[in-house]
């Protein structure tokens, strides 16, 4: 993905004070097919790694976009996969686009003990600060993304 492509919403406002030196990206894209998501997962782990990142927030980093990989892959009828991290003023940010041939946006589910499925953007919820998804500008697709704050103890 080239930059400037960035999938991430614009998170750091003009009045911040973080200089591009503490912003980190990556972005790798995936063919929307099951196991995509174990690589997306693998992905993840490697760049926070390499970050320098503590393992508490890879761990669930590399959950989060396991889980968003898996809902653009059951929900959507897409060929593609785009993934993105940044990481900028101490949260991670992990974002996943998908082709938009689904129909709604992304919910949280109520599911129960017995069922299969369902309990993916639940799992976002609790390991994020914040999530949201927002429709692709320009072309077909969407967006879902979700802010991981830093451990204390990283």
């Amino acid at each position: 993905m080239a930059p400037g492509n960035a999938l991430v919403p614009q998170l750091i406002g003009a009045a911040s004070t973080v200089s591009v030196a503490d912003v980190r990206r990556y972005a790798f894209e995936l063919s929307a097919r099951p196991e995509s998501a174990a690589a997306a997962r693998r992905h993840t782990a490697e760049v926070t790694v390499r970050w320098g990142l503590c393992e508490e927030l890879g761990d669930a980093a590399a959950l989060v976009v396991s889980e968003l990989v898996t809902n653009a892959v059951v929900h959507t009828a897409g060929t593609r996969v785009s993934c993105e991290l940044s990481f900028s003023s101490g949260h991670l940010t992990v974002a996943v686009r998908d082709q938009g041939y689904g129909t709604g946006g992304p919910t949280l589910c109520d599911a129960t003990d017995g069922e299969e499925g369902g309990r993916g953007l639940l799992l976002v919820d609790a390991l994020s600060v914040a999530w949201g998804a927002h429709d692709v500008p320009h072309g077909t697709g969407r967006i879902v993304w979700a802010r991981l704050g830093a451990v204390p103890a990283c």
